[in-house]
Parts: structure tokens; C-alpha cells; sequence
């Protein structure tokens, strides 16, 4: 089990440590951990967000650890030169396509999200968000207009192929929990979205045991609000699951809890906390790391098979908080260290 940490900038070193202490707990023999600098950490030792050493300890290992990237002091660069990048790169030389952000609303935890808490306490859903396509890795460019006024593009393409192969993991997915699979498009406007309707409902055949709703990404965003526990699985592109994942992470009350994956179409997996690096309170032991934690279960879930080990990670963090250990973004006092100790405990 040979595992690429990279921290990155801001709170990420931190709550990465309190899951490698995690990881080093259970006791797995055959764990090897390899660090590496990526984000505005990188910029700063090397000009470069993903240094050529980096990305080789990436296509090296078994999966990757990650914490977070974002610095404000470095806005200023090109964009190809700014922290942000670093996460785009590994995405693109990986071929991570696929990102899994589950949200569940924890026990005891309804009071804290801005929804009532009958409401909230229905939220168990998956969304899955296609990462290699989409306005994010399409043409681009700020040109000048014959008429001297400026003008900035962004295309938004899918191939049938890249929605063929986001739609298998939905349903895979789909099987595994309730067996219902709502796919957000904006077909009636979007011919990208067409075709991405179209595909999907090819591709439903396969999968005559998935129930398969559609519904426009305007209208997700509602129901997000409104009826969150009609929702199992949902499948999107890049763009607007980029949005409807933060949207869900809020329903349950805070960023700070929740994990995410980024497969590839193997066993490659990069894994992380989607609370970004939070520069304003890193290096004062304030951050919580139980996202970091939930991520290094689903690690072990998704690229190692580790089932057993995944439940006894997430079972541990829901003791901590069932016990009042919460940060302040839970409107608790406790540390990052003493979070972490908390889960060790639980172990």
C-alpha cells in the first residue's frame, strides 16, 4: 500500500497528519507513505504548483492523500502558475475522471445545517461529478474583439465516450445503495447536454435494476434544498457538480465533514477533504480533520478493498461526534490534535 501524502497549502498539512495517524493505527503491515509538495507550498520551493518530482511520486504510488491547495498571496500569477493548478494536473496526468462527494447528515448534527432538521436528517446522498471535461478543460481564452472590446470564452464539449464511461460509474454506484440515479443536465438549452441525456439513457439499459430520473441542474439545486432525501445518486458534468456538491456539503451542516474521492479507471484514487485550505486559521490547531479522516476511509474502501478498515474509520468519527467532539466550525472548541486524538481512541 504504497501512498502519496501530498498537504499542500494552508490547514492541509494538519489535517492530512490526524489521518495519516489514522492510517498508521490500524496497523497495516505493508504501508508506505511518500510526501511530496504540491499547491502554493510548491510554487514557493520549486515555481511550480506540481513540480516534475511530484508528479512522478504520483504515477508511482497506489493512491494519493491530499489536503488542500489555495494560497491568496499568489493570485497575482498566470494561471498555469497558481496553486490550483496543482490539483488540475494530477487530475488531467492521472486520468482521474470520476469524483465521488457523499453528504450524510450525522446524528445528532441536524440543528447545525440551515435546513429544518426533519428535512436534513433525510440527506444520503452521492454525487458523482465528471472531472475531465466540460468548460474546465475546454478551449479558452480572453480575445480582443474587432471592435476593440474584450471577450472571454470557455467551450463546453463532452464526447459520447466521456459520458459513456461517468454514466457506468453512476450506475455501478446506484446498485450498491438504493438503486436510484437522477442524472442533472440542462438538455433544454445545452446541446452538450443532449447528447449527455441521450447517452445515459443508452447506457441504462445495462442497468435494468437502476431506477433513472432526469432533471434540469436549476431544479437539482431546488430539490437540493427542498426535498433532499428524494436523492440517491446523482450523476452530472464537471460544472455543475462542481456547484451542486458544495451546495450539498452546506446541507449537512458543514464543510468540514465531508470526504471525496477522484478515481481513475482502475484502482488509482486521489482522496480529499473539499473544505480547501482555509489560510485564515492554519497553524492554530483550529481546523477539524474529520473530513481529511473520512477520506483516508474511503482510500482504503475504493483503491485497496479495505472495507473492514473503512467502516471502523467512519464509526470512530461518528463516536467522536455522537461524544460532543466538535470543532468550531461544529460550534465546538476542540483542536485539530485533540479531534484526532478522539478518533484514535475510538479505533
Amino acid at each position: 500500500m504504497r501512498i502519496a501524502v501530498f498537504g499542500g497549502d494552508g490547514i492541509g498539512p494538519e489535517v492530512t497528519g490526524e489521518a495519516v495517524r489514522v492510517l498508521q493505527a490500524l496497523g497495516l503491515d505493508n504501508l508506505e507513505l511518500v510526501e511530496g509538495d504540491v499547491g502554493g507550498a510548491a510554487y514557493r520551493k520549486h515555481g511550480n504548483p506540481l513540480p516534475p518530482e511530484t508528479l512522478a511520486i504520483a504515477k508511482s504510488v497506489d493512491a494519493i492523500l491530499f489536503g488542500s491547495v489555495g494560497d491568496f498571496g499568489l493570485d497575482h500569477l498566470e494561471r498555469h502558475l497558481r496553486p490550483e493548478q496543482a490539483i488540475l494536473g494530477l487530475r488531467k496526468e492521472l486520468g482521474l475522471f470520476a469524483n465521488l462527494r457523499p453528504a450524510t447528515v450525522f446524528p445528532g448534527l441536524e440543528d447545525l445545517t440551515t435546513l429544518r432538521p426533519e428535512v436534513a436528517r433525510q440527506i444520503d446522498l452521492l454525487i458523482i461529478r465528471e472531472l475531465n471535461g466540460d468548460v474546465y478543460f475546454g478551449e479558452k481564452a480572453i480575445r480582443v474583439l474587432p471592435d476593440g472590446r474584450r471577450q472571454g470564452y470557455d467551450i463546453m464539449s463532452y464526447a459520447e465516450d466521456e459520458v459513456r464511461r461517468i454514466a457506468h460509474v453512476g450506475f455501478k454506484a446506484a446498485q450498491g445503495r438504493r438503486k436510484k440515479l437522477c442524472s442533472v443536465d440542462k438538455a433544454n438549452v445545452l446541446e452538450t447536454s443532449q447528447l449527455w441525456r441521450d447517452v445515459v439513457i443508452e447506457v441504462s439499459a445495462e442497468y435494468p435494476d437502476v431506477e433513472l430520473s432526469h432533471m434540469y441542474v436549476d431544479n437539482a439545486a431546488m430539490q437540493l434544498v427542498k426535498n433532499p432525501g428524494q436523492f440517491d445518486v446523482v450523476v452530472t458534468g464537471n460544472m455543475f457538480g462542481d456547484i451542486l456538491s458544495d451546495q450539498a456539503s452546506m446541507c449537512v451542516g458543514s464543510i468540514g465533514l465531508l470526504a471525496s474521492a477522484a478515481l481513475a479507471e482502475g484502482t488509482m484514487g486521489l482522496y480529499e477533504p473539499i473544505h480547501g485550505s482555509a489560510p485564515d486559521i492554519a497553524g492554530k490547531d483550529l481546523a477539524n480533520p474529520m473530513a481529511a479522516i473520512l477520506s483516508a476511509a474511503m482510500m482504503l474502501r475504493h483503491s485497496f478493498g479495505r472495507e473492514a478498515d473503512a467502516v471502523r474509520i467512519e464509526a470512530a468519527v461518528a463516536k467522536a461526534l455522537a461524544a460532543g467532539v466538535r470543532g468550531g466550525d461544529l460550534g465546538g472548541n476542540a483542536g485539530t490534535r485533540e479531534i484526532g486524538d478522539a478518533v484514535l481512541a475510538n479505533l
